[in-house]
């Protein structure tokens, strides 16, 4: 691994890394907060950041906020990049932000050219992971959030890998990409024309086959000019209702997609996952 940057940020580190992925075929970089704890040396829970379309691994370690209360409560935030990249990595022909590079939708691709590269399912829930636990004070105890595309990442991730993380939470996350123009593009292009095997990969779906109960918060900004064309989280909710799923969902007037919400709410998601992952009283 590279250390691309290391700063002191509340007594910890904030830190960029890149390494080779085998599981991508590529060159990536990741972010990672490192709180004062860390510095012990005995392993801290791990909270995994997928942050959405058009971001890379530095846009949540910028615009969160999350470091003050991650140091107050001995959490490692981990933020990936959104999609392979390099030369060799496929693109969106036409140059579209919302396909291919900053959008790799937290799925594995099996379509041409898609899928040598595209795995990123498979990159944050095992290769990562594997590699935070081996070169940094990071224990097993693993939750995962997520914004937008990432959310829809967060939701799936935890859904399809029972046993792998203790809690998840989600800001405006893509609810049921099978049925919204963002997930509709990328699971044709990544997936293929049979709209079966979509399912796979969609929370409102995963949402009545799950295995575990996880504690799951998400937050909606009502002023979201994307929540009824792309969000559609009344499909996830009315899909958790009839499986029984324990699921919170809060809704925000005024406020939007940007980080601004994330921003306002971030340390109650932390402190969520904090409880999950025992750095906390329930």
């Amino acid at each position: 691994m590279e250390k691309l940057s290391d700063s002191l940020c509340f007594g910890g580190r904030q830190q960029r890394w890149r390494h080779r992925s085998a599981t991508l075929g590529c060159e990536m970089s990741f972010s990672v907060y490192l709180p004062p704890q860390a510095e012990a040396g005995a392993p801290l829970p791990v909270l995994y950041w997928l942050s959405g379309l058009t971001c890379t691994d530095e846009n949540f370690v910028q615009k969160a906020g999350a470091q003050r209360t991650a140091a107050q409560l001995g959490l490692i935030l981990v933020c990936p990049d959104t999609s392979p990249r390099g030369a060799e990595v496929a693109r969106a022909p036409d140059g579209e932000w919302d396909l291919g590079l900053s959008a790799g939708f937290y799925l594995n691709a099996s379509e041409a050219p898609w899928a040598s590269h595209y795995r990123m399912h498979d990159y944050v829930a095992d290769e990562l992971p594997s590699l935070i636990e081996a070169h940094f004070p990071a224990s097993d105890r693993r939750a995962i959030s997520g914004h937008s595309m990432g959310g829809h990442g967060a939701l799936v991730t935890a859904l399809r890998r029972p046993g792998r993380y203790r809690s998840v939470s989600a800001f405006a996350p893509i609810c049921h990409p099978c049925d919204c123009p963002w997930g509709q593009k990328a699971f044709r292009h990544y997936l293929g024309d049979d709209e079966s095997r979509w399912q796979a990969w969609d929370a409102s779906v995963l949402i009545g086959q799950a295995q575990e109960r996880l504690p799951l918060l998400i937050d909606q900004g009502e002023a979201d000019a994307f929540l009824a064309s792309q969000l559609r989280p009344e499909a996830l909710v009315a899909a958790a209702s009839a499986a029984g799923y324990p699921l919170t969902l809060r809704r925000h007037p005024g406020y939007d997609h940007s980080y601004f919400f994330i921003a306002s709410l971030i340390d109650e998601h932390l402190h969520h996952h904090a409880k999950a992952l025992g750095r906390l009283a329930s």
